[in-house]
């Protein structure tokens, strides 16, 4: 199954709320591309006080951040307009396109650059292919798009061979 790894988060947690950003900055990384839909709030929904809250705290840290996003610009804009971070609508994502503009927008290289998404088939795929570290969390919600389910039967099979590979589980930093 070595030919799954390229789907394999660099890191894999609950929640972008446990992830130790402070820490993240210490070792020089200085942007964050985000996913939103199912990483930082439900799928469809507005930015809530804890994402605000977040991007407010990144920023306190020095992070640059893009919002990287398959949705139309609408439902980007609107998010993006309350966290207050750039953004880029119908990424094509996993295309590492989206991704190196993402870096381009925030003058970071892929060695100073997180992701941070729910997806291993277009968030982590792409980003690993940009050469970006990866973190994977759960979905937020258990209602998704009907393609997004079925997606997410194969993600099932990936994630168990990746667990397999590192051991359990690989939760937590790298």
């Amino acid at each position: 199954m070595a030919g799954l790894a390229c789907f394999y988060p660099d890191v894999y947690l609950d929640s972008v709320y446990e992830i130790d950003f402070e820490a993240l900055y210490r070792e020089g990384f200085r942007g964050i591309i985000f996913d939103i839909d199912n990483t930082l709030v439900p799928h469809g929904a507005p930015a809530d006080a804890r994402s605000i809250a977040l991007f407010e705290r990144l920023g306190n840290i020095g992070f640059e951040s893009v919002l990287l996003s398959n949705n139309k610009e609408p439902r980007v804009k609107m998010f993006s307009d309350k966290v207050h971070s750039r953004y880029i609508y119908k990424a094509g994502k996993p295309a590492k396109k989206g991704y190196l503009r993402a870096m381009e927008l925030m003058k970071t290289e892929p060695a100073t650059t997180l992701f941070v998404g729910d997806q291993l088939f277009t968030d982590v795929w792409g980003a690993k292919r940009a050469g970006i570290l990866t973190y994977l969390v759960k979905p937020i919600h258990p209602k998704e798009e009907i393609q997004i389910v079925l997606k997410r039967r194969l993600e099932w099979i990936v994630l168990f061979f990746y667990r397999r590979s590192s051991g359990k589980k690989q939760r937590g930093r790298r």
